[in-house]
């Protein structure tokens, strides 16, 4: 079976920086894929670049046979892309930023009220559908900014710290959000800091480290010892272990 996300000696560089280093990954539909690695690693980086988001780069990225290069429209048609910032437009409702959105996704007015009205009410947004957004706190926002990346019914979703300022029972809620998702066929690339959430939902982990892959695989294939957790693993791949000598260090600081 063709991957529908095909990606082959991807490199990225920042001026004379490289922050990827031919990245070579097929995935296959229908699975959540946990996309983990420190700050810097470049998670965001690739997933702006499977998104149609930069086209400044080496390599080869298809999604669904599309050339992200030469077509990127097409490639968002049929993808969703919810990242860790929730950058709106202050000055507008909910419901008319969702209209933009759905919009250019060429809905019709109707379905994308009907459609943002009921996500949003079971994302417990009801009663602010048609209040501006600049007094919105963090986790309300990315509410919004999730709906906005689900509304078109993507076969693909991106998510990059999707769970950022929600509260626990919204961040229980999405997380089964997703698993329903990918049970309706849905592939759902999933970045994230929280080991423990990627550890539970993940069908596949990719480790990437100064832009390099450096695990591959399920958790269970993954996991060196019995017992160790995602995030013991996490901590010898990237190779930082030293974290009592780290906190014992900055502690003293405090002394003269």
């Amino acid at each position: 079976m063709e991957p529908i996300i095909q990606i082959d000696n991807l490199s990225k560089f920042y001026g004379k920086r490289q922050v990827l280093h031919d990245i070579s990954l097929h995935i296959q539909a229908g699975q959540i894929i946990g996309y983990i690695g420190p700050n810097g690693a470049g998670k965001s980086t690739t997933v702006r670049i499977l998104a149609g988001l930069d086209d400044n780069f080496k390599g080869n990225v298809k999604i669904k046979g599309i050339d992200v290069k030469e077509n990127p429209l097409a490639v968002k048609r049929i993808i969703g892309y919810i990242p860790e910032l929730a950058d709106l437009y202050d000055v507008l409702t909910p419901m008319e930023f969702l209209l933009l959105v759905g919009r250019l996704h060429d809905m019709e007015d109707a379905q994308i009220e009907e459609r943002a009205s009921r996500m949003l009410d079971f994302l417990g947004l009801k009663d602010q559908l048609h209040e501006r957004m600049d007094t919105f706190s963090k986790g309300m926002r990315q509410k919004v900014l999730l709906v906005s990346g689900l509304l078109h019914n993507p076969e693909i979703i991106f998510m990059d710290e999707p769970l950022s300022g929600l509260d626990t029972n919204a961040v229980i809620l999405v997380k089964e959000i997703i698993i329903r998702l990918v049970e309706q066929g849905k592939t759902v690339i999933y970045c994230s800091h929280n080991m423990d959430t990627v550890e539970k939902i993940s069908d596949r982990i990719i480790l990437i480290a100064e832009g390099k892959v450096v695990a591959d695989g399920n958790f269970q294939e993954l996991k060196r010892n019995e017992g160790d957790t995602l995030e013991k693993l996490f901590s010898q791949l990237t190779g930082q272990t030293n974290f009592d000598e780290l906190a014992e260090g900055f502690t003293q600081t405090f002394n003269p």
